[in-house]
């Protein structure tokens, strides 16, 4: 029986002679390897960076939010604020209005907040403060609002109108002192929900005399810590729910209760499964580069068999076994794709850095995807080679001998 040894000598020859051959082959796997590697990488770095930017965008958030009247109202706000687990809350009445600087006109985001939101929404400012609890008639602004939506930039200490809808039908007009302007988020990506870019923050009792209104339009929580979220933001929602009237039967009935609750985890989910569709997509497209490339091994094995017939015949008259064959060429069709492999998970770690670096997501590359390369690579080189092997390993001793 031949020895594991002697087969790969054997192997590394017949490689050898023909090494363009070889290496073209190679390069089908080397691709192909490549291309999975950076995509599955790729995803993990998307999935890292969006945990990073949600940080940037609020630590540990839970937002709730209704789109009825007269549902939160102190004692609401008093129950989320004494559950356990919740760090931080301030009460948010939030409508689109109407933004005058000198004779522009422009839509943006008001929102009515408290202090405590500067905590919850992890803000930073640009200039000036944010808002306290002696403030009236001020406002806090986002970049967009200062820099983009006007002709002329707005500063701290500039005047705006805000105009926004009351609930009588009719429209409520007040100047604000620009009091601060938050500085941007450290990230490409924020949630639409709690992006302060595009914002205008004044205090919670002029926006509800504003909109003359009393009640509260929902919260923005911050929980202590992120593996705290899902248990208090559960918390929060029986107390609220029982609160507000849903029956014990209903409480878990989503669409029963008057109000929505979604947090951090929720929107990091729902971008880990777009990102893991993507990935599954790109990775598609990459194993049918290795589909071709195992076309590749099996072509240059069936090659390899015709021009060593006779030395085939010669192996079998000397003593080798149809194992014995077929051993030898699933040991060459292994080491190609061995060397495929190898290659492959340089270039996809390589690939992966400068793909990473030139989508500004963090390089992750988890070790898993060696041992994957590799795996991928071996199981196509010995599955393309079990079809050239046993063609070999049949061949007739006899006619191989007079083969020419």
């Amino acid at each position: 029986m031949v020895k594991l040894a002697q087969a790969i000598n054997i192997a590394l020859g017949s490689i050898r002679s023909a090494k363009l051959r070889s290496f073209l082959t190679t390069l089908g796997i080397i691709i192909g390897v490549a291309a999975v590697i950076v995509n599955i990488s790729l995803g993990v770095s998307f999935s890292q960076n969006f945990e990073e930017e949600l940080g940037a965008a609020g630590s540990n958030f839970i937002v709730i939010f209704t789109q009825k009247n007269n549902v939160f109202h102190d004692n609401q706000l008093e129950i989320v604020r004494t559950t356990t687990g919740v760090e931080a809350v301030s009460p948010v009445n939030e409508q689109i209005g109407i933004v005058r600087y000198q004779s522009t006109e422009r839509s943006a985001t008001i929102d009515g907040v408290t202090p405590e939101y500067e905590e919850v929404g992890n803000l930073f400012m640009e200039e000036g403060q944010f808002l306290d609890s002696q403030d009236r008639f001020v406002a806090v602004i986002g970049t967009d609002v200062a820099y983009e939506k006007f002709n002329r930039n707005i500063s701290v200490k500039n005047f705006i109108n805000v105009s926004i809808n009351n609930i009588e039908g009719g429209v409520s007009t007040q100047t604000f002192r620009v009091k601060g302007i938050i500085k941007d988020p450290d990230a490409a990506f924020i949630a639409q929900e709690v992006d302060p870019r595009f914002r205008v923050f004044i205090p919670l009792d002029v926006m509800q005399e504003m909109q003359g209104v009393e009640d509260i339009g929902g919260f923005f929580i911050k929980a202590e810590s992120v593996e705290a979220i899902e248990s208090v933001s559960d918390d929060i929602d029986e107390r609220l729910a029982r609160s507000v009237g849903v029956p014990s039967r209903d409480i878990d009935n989503e669409d029963a209760k008057p109000y929505v609750v979604f947090t951090e985890l929720d929107i990091l989910e729902q971008l880990n499964q777009l990102s893991g569709a993507l990935t599954s997509i790109l990775t598609g497209v990459a194993l049918i580069s290795l589909a071709v490339g195992s076309i590749g091994i099996v072509n240059i094995m069936l090659v390899t068999v015709t021009e060593r017939t006779k030395e085939i015949g010669i192996l079998k008259s000397l003593g080798y076994t149809y194992r014995d064959i077929l051993t030898l060429f699933i040991v060459e069709a292994a080491i190609i794709g061995l060397l495929g492999g190898i290659f492959g998970v340089i270039v996809g770690a390589v690939a992966s850095y400068f793909v990473d670096g030139f989508l500004e997501v963090p390089f992750v590359f988890p070790p898993y995807l060696i041992l994957l390369g590799f795996g991928i690579a071996m199981i196509v080189g010995i599955v393309s080679g079990i079809y050239p092997a046993r063609k070999a390993a049949k061949m007739d001793p006899v006619e191989s001998l007079r083969y020419e």
